[in-house]
């Protein structure tokens, strides 16, 4: 420092203003350079912090956009949660005949299937439970072959009151009438059976049987069914699904064809999202339920042949596919129904070939022929 004081000292004014020139720029141009990298620097952060946080603002939104409700411990068959979601299903015959009605048991059902078993005439219905066993159900009816095939899809076990001959062999021996070997499934008939069924007085016989499925379940542990399944059902819609769905839903009226006291219309509610059921021109109810009106999420009508094969007896073609229509969400939408092989459980597709989501809640599927008329008009 000495030596720099020194020096300065023999310089004249004049060179002593030009040294302080030259150190006044040097110091500038470090200052503006320091500056430069430093703001590089902070525009580096700044955009490595915004494209963070449009990743995080993408990874939400496809949150929000599931292709299904993944919901744990849930009816395979409704998406509904309940304790016993592993139960075996239980499929239950029931008539469908005018003087039996109403039903009991119908409104707790996961699923129930109508079908004609008279060609254009008779029909009758098959109720299928899981989480729900109710101590009333029927009136229970006679079994036949071709629900038994429905039944084979689903895992269940089969309650029946006797059948025709076509489906007592096949329960008997596990073949069907045409010679395939399918092997047996469990049954409760009964006629053989003692325990879960009883009669009521104050409906007419052959109307008059009922079970409880509870009992049901007892006698099926003491025949050492299995109890439990692993079931691979239905898929359903997340609640964003069915909010975008119904946001522009208006009320609607749903004509099934079948024929005479077997008609059926359903009445869309978009208050609850559901489908009131009239059956020939009166509000269906559940007899063993306070009277609860039936009313599904989910209506499925399916287009299958039906031929008789034998007096009374008929066949639904309910194996192979075929077409149809789903309503839910208070929508129409056109449908494929797929059953390739007899122990294939019926799943329905829309025209991306993708299998349909379901609402969560019971599905009701009506066969009807192909010539029988179906209508969905919005009010």
């Amino acid at each position: 420092m000495k030596n720099f004081l020194k020096r300065w000292s023999t310089l004249t004014k004049k060179e002593q203003y030009i040294v302080m020139g030259i150190a006044l720029v040097i110091i500038s141009t470090i200052g503006i350079l320091t500056y430069a990298f430093s703001s590089i620097g902070d525009n580096k952060e700044e955009s490595k912090s915004e494209l963070q946080e449009d990743k995080e603002i993408t990874s939400s939104d496809s949150a929000l956009e599931p292709s299904e409700e993944k919901i744990t411990n849930a009816s395979p068959l409704t998406g509904l949660q309940c304790d016993n979601y592993k139960q075996r299903p239980i499929a239950v015959m029931m008539a469908g005949d005018a003087v039996a009605r109403p039903l009991s048991g119908l409104s707790q059902a996961e699923i129930v299937v109508e079908m004609p078993v008279i060609t254009g005439s008779v029909t009758r219905l098959m109720g299928v439970y899981v989480c729900n066993l109710p101590d009333e159900v029927g009136s229970i009816r006679s079994a036949r072959h071709d629900y038994i095939s429905l039944v084979r899809g689903w895992d269940a076990i089969y309650v029946h009151w006797g059948g025709s001959s076509f489906a007592l062999d096949e329960l008997k021996t596990g073949k069907r009438y045409t010679g395939e070997d399918l092997g047996k499934i469990p049954d409760i008939d009964a006629i053989s059976s003692s325990g879960p069924f009883f009669r009521k007085s104050t409906v007419p016989a052959p109307h008059n049987g009922f079970a409880s499925l509870s009992k049901v379940i007892d006698l099926a542990k003491k025949r050492e069914y299995a109890l439990e399944s692993n079931l691979e059902g239905y898929k359903f819609q997340s609640k964003k699904t069915i909010e975008n769905e119904t946001k522009d839903a208006k009320k609607a009226k749903l004509y099934v064809g079948f024929g005479g006291v077997f008609a059926t219309s359903w009445e869309y509610n978009k208050d609850d999202n559901t489908y009131t059921r009239y059956w020939a021109g009166q509000k269906d109810v559940d007899r063993g339920n306070k009277d609860s009106e039936i009313k599904a999420k989910n209506i499925v009508v399916m287009r299958a042949s039906s031929r008789q094969i034998e007096g009374q007896y008929n066949e639904v073609t309910i194996y192979g596919e075929g077409e149809g229509k789903v309503y839910h969400n208070g929508q129409e939408k056109n449908i494929t129904w797929k059953k390739t092989g007899f122990k294939d459980t019926l799943r329905f597709y829309g025209n991306d070939e993708e299998e349909i989501l379901l609402v969560p809640g019971q599905t009701f599927i009506q066969v009807i022929e192909p010539g029988q008329n179906l209508k969905w008009e919005l009010n």
